[in-house]
């Protein structure tokens, strides 16, 4: 993301406000949820500025595509960026005031787009042929 204000140490103060890489939107620093405002809340991507949340002291400073979400413990959502420059991961709790459709857009991802051809899929049996086997009875004839 694009400081806009004067930027300050890497000591723990932090910039204002900043303009997103991807949509150039601009992004105010206070978001609820997060101590660590580091992503735009409209399309979710990112700047390689920390090592640690909050710290600011990453040298790479390249465009994190958002490319996951996942739940964390206690039910919060996260956002998995991976930096397009050097490739680093990171994992960053959603805000309050993040895009919906944007976050469960990336949930589904996994679904919509698999890494196989579906059409490699064998096709389903339908449960109402009487071959389809109930699963009570596929117990009993364990036994």
């Amino acid at each position: 993301m694009r400081h806009r204000t004067n930027r300050k140490s890497r000591s723990g103060d932090q910039c204002q406000w900043f303009h997103c890489v991807r949509c150039n939107q601009p992004v105010s620093p206070e978001a609820a949820g997060t101590a660590h405002r580091n992503h735009c809340p409209w399309c979710l991507w990112s700047k390689h500025v920390d090592d640690v949340p909050g710290d600011r002291a990453a040298d790479c400073g390249g465009a994190m595509e958002p490319i996951a979400v996942w739940v964390r413990r206690g039910s919060d959502w996260a956002i998995v960026h991976q930096c397009r420059s050097c490739g680093e991961l990171h994992s960053n709790r959603i805000a309050g005031d993040d895009n919906e459709l944007a976050l469960v857009s990336l949930a589904v991802r996994a679904i919509s787009q698999p890494p196989f051809p579906l059409d490699r899929l064998p096709p389903t049996a339908d449960p109402t042929d009487e071959r389809w086997p109930h699963p009570v009875e596929r117990l009993a004839n364990r036994q």
